[in-house]
């Protein structure tokens, strides 16, 4: 079973790095058979998560990477939030916002989270408890459960709290007033202001998840 799966990644990957440099911007897709065992097979959808996979969709979207360079990534979200997201990964891209990764297969590829800073949305997981808390999570469904939630440059926009943060490679970025690429401004959160949708790095308190944008704002 082991062989096949890596087979059906495999193929996910190629398949995935094909639509990668020709999905136009803003398209919308429901999930093919290789998209859907992709994710099941990372572990990021089970039966018993809020959401069916046919309410899911890929959003396919332009992005500035950090090398300067056009790359086009692949973001699974809610059906209901596809085209609002789809207009403010439109506003990212016109405002030369950079951002490190957004390819399907850094998620949900046999290798995920290989940069450690990849743009996501659908993760099937519990929402991440405070640093300041010895638990690592709420026993709640998060925002990405449902698909409505995204992860924008993770590690340049940490989730920190009580002056800690779990991911040791964004500490340096725990500094919000010195600026440097990647970081969240006021233009990429009015852009998701713009739908309606709030910020992490906006909670009252000493927690505060600077890449996190939701549909409710938590």
């Amino acid at each position: 079973m082991k062989g096949i799966a890596a087979v059906i990644l495999t193929a996910v990957v190629s398949v995935t790095a094909a639509t990668t440099h020709a999905a136009p911007q803003g398209n919308i897709a429901r999930l093919t058979l290789q998209q859907r065992q992709a994710i099941k097979a990372a572990g990021e959808w089970h039966r018993g998560c809020p959401v069916w996979l046919s309410q899911l969709r890929v959003l396919s979207y332009r992005y500035y990477g950090f090398d300067r360079d056009t790359h086009t990534g692949q973001i699974v979200v809610n059906q209901k939030v596809a085209q609002p997201l789809a207009k403010v990964f439109g506003k990212l891209y016109r405002m030369r916002f950079p951002i490190r990764d957004g390819a399907f297969s850094s998620v949900y590829g046999p290798h995920p989270w290989k940069s450690g800073d990849v743009t996501a949305s659908f993760e099937c997981r519990n929402a991440g408890a405070s640093p300041c808390s010895s638990s690592t999570t709420t026993h709640h469904w998060s925002n990405h459960a449902f698909g409505e939630a995204v992860d924008l440059d993770p590690r340049e926009n940490p989730y920190v709290g009580c002056g800690m943060t779990r991911d040791k490679t964004a500490i340096s970025y725990m500094n919000r007033s010195r600026h440097r690429r990647g970081m969240v401004t006021p233009a990429v959160r009015q852009a998701f202001a713009s739908i309606g949708w709030g910020w992490g790095g906006s909670w009252v308190g000493s927690t505060k998840d600077y890449m996190h944008f939701s549909i409710n704002g938590h």
